[in-house]
């Protein structure tokens, strides 16, 4: 059974509705798989101050927290993240640069990994915060999982060949991309079952 872990970074709950969508594909498809949040490094004060940002701390309260025994543990993971100017945020990266160890162990090595992401605007950065996030993945020696065009509803979703992105403006997600998370999610199990046989 291939283990998942569904990482996922989000202030107001677009990638964790993502990262619950990967999670219902995963295990459609026989992994074992947990959803595991980025830890929160922005003030209290701050999240106390914006309704939408404390609505979501308080749904996503019960979620753990993802460790980097979660990393070791996942033989695939994908990660949901919003775009921040074009990259990463910075609760993402705080958390990665805490990898060193294992990466210097070799344990990152050979994991499968995909990525999906959101902004506000259909140009906001989605594309590069995934290619900024593999970038990383390609030091760990990573096995990069992208949908490419491997199924038409990913054109249905945008048609994003590097992972599922969506826009976000104030009435929820603009474009349906329930069916592209899936398709991600079973491919990157698939591409995980297909090299712990090799």
């Amino acid at each position: 059974m291939a283990k998942l872990a569904v990482i996922y970074y989000s202030m107001t709950g677009t990638n964790l509705k993502l990262a619950n969508w990967a999670k219902e594909a995963g295990e459609e498809a026989g992994a074992d798989v947990k959803v595991l949040k980025i830890p929160e490094t922005a003030p209290a004060s701050v999240i106390e101050g914006n309704p939408a940002w404390k609505a979501h701390t308080e749904e996503a309260k019960s979620i753990p927290e993802v460790t980097l025994d979660d990393l070791e543990w996942a033989d695939a993971i994908i990660f949901s993240v919003p775009s921040r100017f074009g990259n990463v945020p910075g609760q993402f990266k705080q958390f990665i640069d805490t990898t060193g160890g294992l990466w210097a162990k070799g344990k990152l090595a050979n994991k499968v990994v995909s990525a999906m992401s959101s902004a506000q605007n259909p140009h906001g950065g989605q594309e590069q915060t995934i290619l900024q996030l593999y970038t990383t993945m390609y030091h760990w020696g990573a096995i990069i999982a992208a949908p490419g065009y491997t199924d038409p509803v990913l054109f249905e979703a945008g048609g994003n060949p590097y992972g599922t992105s969506v826009t976000v403006g104030e009435n929820g997600m603009k474009e349906n991309v329930e069916a592209a998370v899936k398709h991600q999610a079973k491919r990157t199990i698939s591409v995980a079952k297909a090299l712990s046989h090799l």
